[in-house]
């Protein structure tokens, strides 16, 4: 941990394309996600339609497709996109020599 923000670990531990949870004490898992330019976003592990794990869905461009009824969801946003309404919260994202680091505080509030 460094301060404010929570060390997860190295970029390349998150596939391309691809996501990996993890889990915060008394909630919510919290996904990552890093899209195949390089950039990781970090949100809820919950679809909010029916609340499937988007760590499971498929990452295209800058959104996750819910594995459970297609919703697709804003990386950088949580929104729903096209038809669907709905948010899923986030969690700020940094990047610091190589290794993802994520807002402490708001890993907890996105989490309860």
């Amino acid at each position: 941990m460094t301060g404010e923000w929570l060390d997860i670990g190295w970029i390349d531990e998150i596939p391309l394309r691809g996501s990996r949870v993890v889990q915060v004490d008394g909630g919510d898992d919290i996904a990552l996600f890093r899209t195949g330019d390089g950039q990781v976003f970090a949100l809820r592990d919950r679809c909010p339609h029916q609340h499937g794990r988007l760590s499971q869905g498929i990452v295209h461009g800058a959104t996750v497709t819910c594995p459970l009824h297609n919703w697709r969801i804003a990386l950088a946003s949580g929104e729903a996109q096209g038809e669907d309404r709905g948010c899923t919260p986030t969690v700020p994202v940094k990047l610091s020599g190589g290794r993802v680091l994520l807002c402490r505080a708001s890993t907890l509030r996105a989490a309860a």
